[in-house]
Parts: structure tokens; C-alpha cells; sequence
């Protein structure tokens, strides 16, 4: 694989990248977390496609470890890539489900022809994902997903995470 995998602290919504990776709920409506501040900064256009993607055919919403892509509105992108992550539980593995949001986004992005894509450290939130597993399932599943995007960027909010992410891609 020749993706190149580099890691930033920062706010993925300043990404000047082909697709930031939204970690959406599944009403695609905007949340809260890195959800909420793409739609915000995005501005109404991406709900406004939201709205669209939910009446036209996710009308019970986007099924957890899927992806769907949006229109950028007012970020530094092209587009949004929808993915909705697991909530983690002690007494059911999920990581498959995990794993797949990171693999259908970077399908999607193949699809629009993205060479640069920002993902966010996506469950770890209020979705409650421990950040070491959900780390090594992110950095693992784009190490072995075959894609032509050219970059992963791993935009991780603060500190703690750059650092457990660091650890794995050395």
C-alpha cells in the first residue's frame, strides 16, 4: 500500500484535504462531538444533503460501519464522509463494526476519486470507544484496506489521543 499515514492535533475541520470523515449519528441530522462542529462549520448545505440522503434512502438512518458522502459546504474539503461508528460494550466485540466505517470511508473516498482523506479517532467520544482499541482497530484497518487515496490524516482532538495514535504508527 502507498497510503501515507500522518497524524495532526488539531480540529479536522480545518483540514484542507479532498474528504474529512464525519463521525455521524445515525440520524445523519448533526450531533454533537466532531459531528456537530463539521455541521456547523460546514454550514446548512451539508444538512441540508443529509436531509436528502435520509429521505431518498436511509430512512431509518445510516446503519452503523456504513459510509455515505455529502458535499463539504463551507470546510476546507470537497466532501464529508458519513460514517457511523459503534458504541463500545464491555459484553459484545464490535470491533468489526469499528473497523468497517474506516474501510466503507475509504471506499467512498475511492469513489469520488478523494486522494487525501482526515479521519477523527471515530467511537471514541460519547460512543465511549477505549481509546487504545479504537486506535489500533483505526490505524490496523487503513494499514490493510487496498485504496487509492494517497494520504490518511489522523486529526486527533488532543494530547492523550495524538499520543496513543503516535505509539502505533511510530
Amino acid at each position: 500500500m502507498n497510503t501515507s499515514l500522518t497524524l495532526i492535533q488539531g480540529d479536522i475541520t480545518e483540514q484542507a484535504v479532498d474528504a474529512v470523515v464525519n463521525a455521524a449519528n445515525s440520524s445523519l441530522l448533526g450531533g454533537g462531538g466532531v459531528d456537530g462542529a463539521i455541521h456547523r462549520r460546514g454550514g446548512p448545505e451539508i444538512l441540508d444533503e443529509c436531509r436528502a440522503l435520509r429521505a431518498a434512502q436511509y430512512g431509518r438512518g445510516l446503519p452503523t460501519g456504513q459510509a455515505v458522502a455529502t458535499t463539504a459546504g463551507r470546510l476546507p474539503a470537497r466532501w464529508v464522509i458519513h460514517t457511523v461508528g459503534p458504541v463500545w460494550a464491555k459484553s459484545e466485540d464490535r470491533s468489526g463494526l469499528l473497523a468497517s466505517c474506516y474501510r466503507e470511508s475509504l471506499r467512498v473516498a475511492d469513489d469520488l476519486g478523494a486522494r487525501t482523506v482526515a479521519f477523527p479517532a471515530i467511537s471514541t467520544g460519547v460512543y465511549g470507544w477505549p481509546m487504545e482499541g479504537a486506535a489500533r482497530i483505526a490505524v490496523e484497518t487503513v494499514r490493510e484496506t487496498e485504496t487509492a487515496v494517497e494520504e490518511v490524516r489522523f486529526v486527533l482532538f488532543d494530547k492523550q489521543a495524538f499520543a496513543v495514535f503516535a505509539a502505533l504508527v511510530g
